[in-house]
């Protein structure tokens, strides 16, 4: 996939995007974040006076009555402060999967309404991977990136406040402090990054071990699993990559144990320095005992600060990463035009003429073309048969003709006109297309008739009389409010091939689209059953454009004229009964596919 260059992003970026966001989608997730911000402050700033404070008040002999009474104001402070806190932090949740979830819906938009190539180019779905797994849950950088925030903010406020207290002291304290608390952090944090220096080696081991248990617990598989007996194969799959995900973790907690054994080594020296400098000045009578547990209890506080605002920083800059290939995922540029297209309805009663005018389409990294300087007008109202073997390129032809692809050279026209000029999406809207693999979800008949929650029932049931399919409808517990499917549903049901195919036919009548296309649909059906659909979809289209694929010559005869592909190009075209008069290449392959299904009747016998 071949885009413009993309823009960049940084952490200021990413993080005014995120707000932009919440006001958009919740603006409470900045006011409880500016809350917990504020609390987490105060605690800490209460925890850090409180001994200091009554140490004081016993220096300057004040009775038992003040000092419960102080010892009772910090108490409540802390409680109503820390209250405070845990209340916005459980709060703060719903307000960031609000947010969360309204980017969601973004990037399900914009995969849902992209234009079709990208969804067949690996680049582009590892993009959009990228982006999914950045708001997959509350720990990925779509949401967490709230706490990383208000942390980090958290540690710099108190930072700046306990380093203006330790400059009291002495300038070189602060520079001491913070010195070893960078070394600690850089160097413990290098160890530590050694598993996402490995993130591939884990990546790779991660996806093989799912994979063993997905497939292992696909319900698809089980006779399979049974009969061959692979139980035990599958197991000893499990138990090798299992063993080789335990080995790379116990790799990684070893760097752990060191990062943490060479932070302990470095507090010590930094605590042990400032503490000796403290003690000194005590014993000189510089301090009081007040000013000395004030100090002491500083320098702890500070070196956390520090580490807290390295690891805030290291924190955001991957969750801004991670943002940013997400916001570069909703910015690609798109292939097709949509809302800048020129609009296109539907004109009741119209029959449409369709051309491909000197195509050519190569797919993206091939060598040579599928189809090459092809022409072929589709007459108004009239039905079309495209065979061929497979891999002639009759399913390109027909992505073609219904706007999925764009030619690599030449036009595809709509009463001769280009469709490039239309919105693509007002252009879907005339046809109702089956093809080889169709989109079934686990909704309910109706729903899967339909595609919306806003029904016609009378419509839809006549639709369902006409694909042959109503009777079995009628038959299921819930009738046309049955599920389809059990993978979400334990009362779904499952359909035969041939009644899925009746239900698609349905779905195609309900459309009822100016064009119909098939696309081989019918593939794994028998002959005659493949003939009797395509002549039930023949019978009900009417007077519609029509176009239908098969590699069974036969299947079609009923057709206004048989266009034969091959070489990338249009070999032979005619009636059916015109080009078995002709005795060319398709006369050939027909008798060569009735001779397979005597032989095979006759075996029958």
């Amino acid at each position: 996939m071949k885009n413009p260059k993309q823009k960049s992003y940084n952490m200021l970026q990413n993080c005014a995007f995120m707000i932009g966001r919440a006001l958009r989608h919740c603006r409470s997730v900045l006011w409880i974040a500016l809350g917990i911000i504020v609390c987490g402050v105060g605690s800490s700033l209460l925890e850090l006076f409180v001994i200091p404070a009554v140490l004081k008040t016993v220096e300057q002999g004040a009775g038992p009555d003040e000092l419960i009474r102080m010892i009772l104001r910090f108490a409540l402070g802390l409680i109503f402060v820390r209250s405070l806190q845990r209340y916005l932090d459980r709060n703060t949740l719903f307000g960031r999967i609000k947010v969360r979830t309204g980017l969601i819906t973004e990037l399900h938009l914009v995969v849902c309404r992209t234009s079709y190539p990208h969804i067949e180019d690996p680049d582009y779905l590892s993009r959009m991977e990228k982006a999914s797994r950045c708001l997959d849950s509350n720990q990925e950088a779509g949401e967490a990136i709230w706490k990383t925030l208000t942390d980090l903010l958290t540690n710099i406020i108190s930072f700046v406040i306990y380093m203006l207290l330790l400059a009291q002291v002495g300038p070189w304290v602060v520079v001491l402090c913070v010195a070893l608390s960078a070394v600690s952090y850089f160097a413990g944090e290098r160890l530590r990054s050694w598993r996402h220096r490995h993130r591939e080696k884990e990546g790779e081991l991660d996806h093989k071990l799912g994979y063993m248990i997905a497939r292992s617990q696909d319900t698809k598989l089980a006779k399979d699993i049974r009969i061959f007996g692979l139980a035990p194969w599958l197991n000893e799959l499990y138990d090798k990559y299992a063993l080789l995900y335990q080995n790379f973790y116990e790799k990684s907690e070893r760097h752990y144990l060191w990062a943490d054994l060479l932070d302990l080594a470095l507090a010590f020296l930094r605590n042990g320095a400032a503490y000796g400098l403290l003690i000194g000045m005590a014993l000189r009578g510089e301090l009081t005992a007040a000013e000395f547990v004030l100090y002491f209890s500083a320098v702890s506080g500070f070196a956390g600060w520090v580490t807290g605002i390295f690891s805030g920083l290291s924190t955001l800059h991957q969750n801004s990463l991670e943002l940013s290939a997400m916001r570069e995922f909703l910015e690609i540029p798109e292939i097709f035009r949509f809302e800048d297209g020129k609009p296109l309805p539907i004109k009741p009663g119209h029959l449409y003429e369709l051309e491909l005018r000197d195509v050519s389409f190569r797919y993206p990294g091939a060598d040579h073309d599928t189809l090459s300087h092809v022409n072929l007008t589709i007459h108004p109202g009239e039905k079309l048969a495209v065979v061929g073997r497979n891999g002639a390129g009759k399913t390109t032809l027909i992505k073609l003709l219904c706007g999925l692809y764009d030619p690599t050279e030449g036009q595809v026209l709509l009463d001769g006109m280009d469709i490039r000029q239309y919105d693509r999406r007002d252009y879907y809207r005339h046809f109702s297309a089956v093809f080889q693999q169709f989109s079934l979800l686990a909704a309910t008949m109706a729903e899967n008739v339909a595609q919306t929650d806003d029904i016609d029932l009378p419509r839809m049931w006549d639709c369902l009389e006409r694909a042959g399919i109503a009777e079995k409808i009628r038959s299921l517990p819930k009738q046309e409010n049955t599920q389809l499917g059990r993978e979400v549903y334990l009362d779904g049901v499952d359909l035969s091939g041939g009644q899925m195919q009746r239900l698609m036919l349905a779905r195609a009548l309900y459309k009822n689209a100016p064009v119909v296309v098939l696309d081989e649909p019918t593939a794994a059906l028998d002959p005659i059953a493949e003939s009797d659909l395509y002549q039930k979809y023949s019978d009900l289209t009417g007077n519609c454009t029509s176009v239908y694929i098969s590699h069974r010559l036969a299947s079609t005869r009923f057709c206004d004229r048989v266009v034969l592909i091959e070489n990338g190009g249009i070999a032979e075209e005619g009636t059916h009964e015109e080009l078995l008069e002709k005795g060319g290449r398709y006369a050939y392959l027909f008798n060569i596919q009735s001779k397979y299904y005597k032989e095979g009747a006759m075996e029958d016998e």
